[in-house]
């Protein structure tokens, strides 16, 4: 049987996956850390690797790893993985691709209804004793229009939501999954359009090289300045620079964002930048449009957290079992195209 190492997991974890895969007499190592190179030149013998969104799996990583066969991402992106290193030292990648289809919906569409009406500076002044409502006058979502960029799984139960609040939905999506919207209208447009006309845009696409920056200075002077921006995709989607220069010039109402550029914004949550002698220009600068972005009362951040709910682990977990299993006993399943 097979040796499996098994990243980035907290002990509730390990017990669920531990009993999702007893019987199947693989080893199973456990590990809370992320997976690194020290715990790389302890794996030599693994031939299973189950992990969630970092670190890169470069081919560095995989040199290190010359038995490895699988690597089960508990996840539904995979940008992480580098899947020609992987092809090429033919390692199957497979992922977690319906776990949270209504769970990333709802708590987007959260984040409107708490940019809308104002709930962090409603939240921070309660917190400070202060029961005035000045400036705090929000915004109806009933009448508004919904912009969504991507209609997938995700996309589509967004639009279902501004459906049940009243809202008017438009989309864009290269390839939209018209199947998925039973019981909601939502009329198709250009990108352009999207933004221009939508009071709340919402981001629900994959990230590559065609989504790089997709909303990028050009495309933030398109919004309306009463708009919000709602990022739980993938950060490398949105230009931070442009997106804080949006925001600082009064372009753009507010946004609230799940993700961001690479981890410069930890490293300036953590407190770590003064201790660091190693980040480079580019990332400096990277974290302090991010900082200027998470000082301002129209914006919210939060931290990667729109998937985080018992059900959806749940899925995650069972999922990611099913994946092990199914590759070892010659049937993979959710195998990631080009690995």
């Amino acid at each position: 049987m097979a040796v499996l190492a098994i990243f980035d997991m907290d002990e509730k974890e390990i017990n669920i996956l531990s009993k999702a895969l007893q019987g199947t007499g693989h080893e199973l190592r456990f590990y809370q850390s992320q997976l690194d190179m020290n715990s790389v030149y302890n794996n030599e013998t693994t031939e299973g690797i189950v992990m969630f969104i970092r670190p890169q799996i470069t081919p560095i990583i995989l040199d290190h790893l010359p038995r490895l066969k699988i690597i089960s991402t508990m996840s539904t992106g995979y940008d992480h993985i580098d899947l020609q290193a992987c092809k090429t030292r033919n390692v199957t990648v497979c992922n977690v691709p319906n776990y949270a289809d209504n769970t990333v919906a709802e708590y987007a569409f959260g984040l409107i209804v708490s940019l809308m009406r104002k709930f962090k500076p409603t939240f921070d002044r309660i917190g400070r004793g202060i029961f005035s409502r000045a400036g705090l006058v929000g915004t109806d979502i009933k009448g508004k229009t919904l912009g969504l960029v991507g209609i997938g799984r995700i996309g589509s139960n967004m639009a279902r939501l501004g459906c049940a609040y009243g809202m008017k939905v438009i989309a864009y999506d290269p390839n939209p999954r018209t199947d998925l919207l039973e019981g909601c209208s939502v009329e198709f447009k250009s990108m352009e359009i999207i933004l221009s006309e939508a009071d709340v845009i919402s981001l629900h696409v994959p990230y590559n090289s065609s989504t790089h920056h997709m909303i990028n200075e050009e495309k933030l002077r398109l919004f309306k300045p009463s708009a919000f921006l709602i990022n739980t995709s993938r950060g490398k989607v949105v230009d931070t620079k442009a997106l804080s220069d949006a925001l600082r010039e009064g372009r753009l109402a507010g946004a609230a964002l799940d993700t961001f550029e690479g981890r410069e914004m930890e490293i300036l949550v953590e407190e770590e930048m003064l201790r660091r002698d190693d980040l480079t220009g580019m990332a400096l600068s990277h974290a302090m449009d991010d900082f200027s972005i998470m000082q301002s009362e129209r914006v919210i951040m939060t931290p990667y957290n729109a998937f985080n709910t018992e059900e959806a682990l749940g899925r995650i977990l069972t999922t990611t079992a099913e994946n092990i299993k199914a590759y070892f006993s010659g049937h993979p399943q959710n195998v990631v195209t080009g690995s």
